[in-house]
């Protein structure tokens, strides 16, 4: 598959493992430069965690719009990234599976096709933050 920016990604599930839930076991860069995002938390402008307390879609679709900002700042966008990490403040399953379909259903879904982790964590760094989304990108 060739990413948006021109970058060649091979995507690979081998056999022998599990099927996934639309993200690669393995994705291969060609040669280049990789950008790589610091995580992205539910910060507004201002510096506040977005959403009502326990707003796990309000923070979901922060973490959405500040990814796509910073990964076109980098000169990247979503089809680039080579591997994501979701952290992910709970300890249920159908939680962190919620934000995993918000996260593929938005305009950041290609970011999650190729190697992906998804995290359910104790806390993350700012008081009352639920989501954090990890990113790097093949830049051209």
């Amino acid at each position: 598959m060739i990413g948006d920016t021109g970058r060649v990604l091979e995507k690979i599930n081998p056999p022998g493992v599990h099927e996934t839930a639309g993200y690669s076991h393995v994705t291969i860069t060609s040669e280049g430069r990789l950008a790589h995002l610091a995580g992205q938390c539910p910060l507004d402008l201002d510096g506040a965690v977005v959403g009502a307390p326990g707003d796990y879609d309000a923070q979901t679709d922060q973490v959405i719009a500040n990814c796509l900002a910073v990964l076109a700042a980098a000169g990247a966008s979503p089809g680039d990234v080579v591997r994501s990490i979701i952290y992910v403040v709970s300890p249920d399953s159908a939680v962190l599976a919620g934000v995993w379909d918000r996260l593929n259903a938005s305009a950041l879904g290609p970011a999650f096709t190729t190697a992906s982790t998804l995290l359910g964590v104790t806390a993350l760094g700012y008081r009352g933050q639920l989501i954090e989304v990890d990113l790097t990108a093949a830049l051209p």
